[in-house]
């Protein structure tokens, strides 16, 4: 049913070993020294090891296996309305700064003969969310595997975020937000398809809080 080379393709996975603990702590204790810190102080004793465990789960999404999150989750469905999924939350680190940003994406396709199931698709996000991203790259990276999974008559992905980098350090603006979509398909080329969606996800929604 998948073209394989296509979802590979689409997921952008990092070759390599999994993630390096070790040189995570080792790095992180020079950090620590680097801005005047000592790493044997009571607080800081484990800190290096909390770090390492924390960047393992935060950048989990370079070794999801695309095809295991789609795993038996395909179905062959006579139905080409639009399906939607709305205010799925995610973080993810900003790869600038190293700084959270978190938000919520919006996800729809028209499909063109096959659905995928319903908890698929935060799975998809988390995929890409949990990596060293900037928001513009993350909101296409979800269209295009969606895109590739189910050969859609169109997809349309909308990604809202508050950046920790903008509201901790430099223009220190806490309420700006950003906005970045994906349109593919009959999202792009349908005016009434598109607005539909977005009309969708403006009903009900509530603002951006950390």
């Amino acid at each position: 049913m998948f073209d394989l080379d296509k979802i590979n393709a689409a997921a952008h996975l990092l070759d390599g070993e999994p993630i390096d603990a070790a040189a995570i702590q080792k790095a992180t204790a020079s950090l620590l020294r680097a801005v005047g810190e000592d790493p044997q102080r009571e607080g800081l004793q484990r800190t290096p090891e909390r770090v390492a465990r924390m960047y393992d789960e935060l950048l989990a999404g370079y070794r999801v296996d695309p095809l295991d999150l789609l795993n038996r989750a395909v179905f062959t469905v006579d139905y080409d309305d639009m399906v939607l999924v709305r205010d799925i939350e995610f973080a993810s680190l900003c790869e600038h700064h190293l700084l959270p940003f978190v938000g919520r994406a919006h996800v729809a396709y028209i499909p063109q003969g096959n659905v995928i199931g319903l908890s698929k698709i935060p799975r998809m996000v988390d995929m890409f969310s949990r990596r060293l991203q900037v928001q513009e790259r993350l909101t296409r990276q979800i269209a295009d595997f969606l895109s590739a999974a189910l050969d859609p008559l169109g997809v349309a992905v909308v990604v809202e975020a508050l950046h920790m980098c903008s509201m901790m350090r430099g223009v220190k603006k806490h309420d700006a937000r950003m906005t970045t979509s994906a349109m593919l398909g009959c999202f792009r080329t349908n005016a009434a398809t598109r607005q539909e969606f977005l009309d969708s996800i403006s009903r009900g929604a509530a603002p951006l809080a950390i």
